[in-house]
């Protein structure tokens, strides 16, 4: 396991420098997985999916009330965040009272509005259209207060495996300065600040099915939000709607979802508008400095 993890920092060291990488998995005869930046034979490239997967279709929900003068469409938020949405209506037929252009709204958690109600202009003929709907959490009105943070972990010194803008992973959008902390399983994980605990998932073993394995998602009072990825399964130790504070337990790191080792990927994020991007944030202590773990650093 330390074999692979140290492979596996000088990798994502590289990956920082490189301009573009490909990343190889392979067994050797030993059964040890191996991640390198080498074409070995039998080795597969490895697929790095940076994308975090939430799924909120039950929480965020477009519900129609059918009545006798035509149809409303309302919007139902029951997420412990507030929620920006937009609805289109296109393929209109025998509508009235459709807008021209999309309704756009900000719910607050848990919570619901009437967006539109439609009639029929021939009554005796049934109502057509498609409704689309877009959303995002958090409240794009909202600016960044903050951009320091205390150390999310108890415990190390550890190190910095892989920070903002690196190219093995951190390249996208939602997790362009994203951080990732190479550490032990089971290290306490503690929030960098206090907010409301918006979103978990506890029970994934290894790789499942969301890349981001098991995780925490606080939303801080500026709409910030901070999320806490690859968490180890049944150690999330918070509940949605609970408001933690700064230095507050809320689980233990893993290496769950798509994580090539231990560690810890701590990103920012906030509403765009109809789109979470990670923003620029600094840790306050310097974690370069500090001596690495991975390597037996004391």
């Amino acid at each position: 396991m330390l074999g692979r993890l140290i492979l596996l920092c000088g990798v994502l060291v590289f990956a920082g420098q490189a301009g573009a990488l490909t990343i190889y998995k392979y067994t050797d005869a030993n059964g040890v997985v191996t991640y390198t930046d080498k074409a070995a034979p039998g080795a597969q490239v490895f697929v790095f999916r940076d994308r975090m997967v939430e799924r909120l279709d039950n929480q965020v929900k477009l519900e129609t009330k059918k009545h006798e003068a035509g149809e409303t469409l309302l919007v139902r938020n029951d997420l412990y965040a507030p929620v920006q949405v937009e609805l289109r209506l296109e393929q209109l037929g025998n509508v009235v009272g459709a807008p021209g252009k999309p309704i756009s709204w900000v719910l607050p958690p848990r919570s619901h509005i009437r967006l539109v109600t439609l009639t029929a202009q021939d009554a005796g003929k049934p109502l057509h259209y498609t409704p689309k709907l877009r959303y995002a959490l958090g409240d794009p009105r909202l600016l960044p207060t903050q951009k320091s943070y205390p150390l999310p972990w108890r415990g190390g010194p550890f190190r910095l495996t892989q920070g903002a803008n690196g190219k093995y992973s951190h390249f996208t959008p939602k997790g362009r300065y994203a951080m990732d902390i190479a550490m032990p399983e089971g290290t306490p994980i503690v929030a960098a600040r206090g907010g409301v605990v918006v979103k978990t998932e506890n029970q994934q073993s290894g790789r499942g099915n969301n890349p981001s394995g098991n995780y925490v998602r606080i939303l801080h009072d500026d709409g910030t939000m901070g999320v806490y990825l690859h968490l180890m399964k049944g150690s999330v130790g918070v509940r949605e709607g609970q408001r933690v504070n700064n230095g507050s337990f809320i689980a233990r790191s893993g290496n769950t979802g798509n994580s090539t080792g231990p560690h810890l990927h701590f990103v920012v994020q906030r509403n765009v508008g109809l789109a979470l991007e990670s923003i620029p944030f600094d840790f306050a202590q310097p974690v370069n400095s500090l001596p690495n773990f991975a390597v037996g650093g004391e």
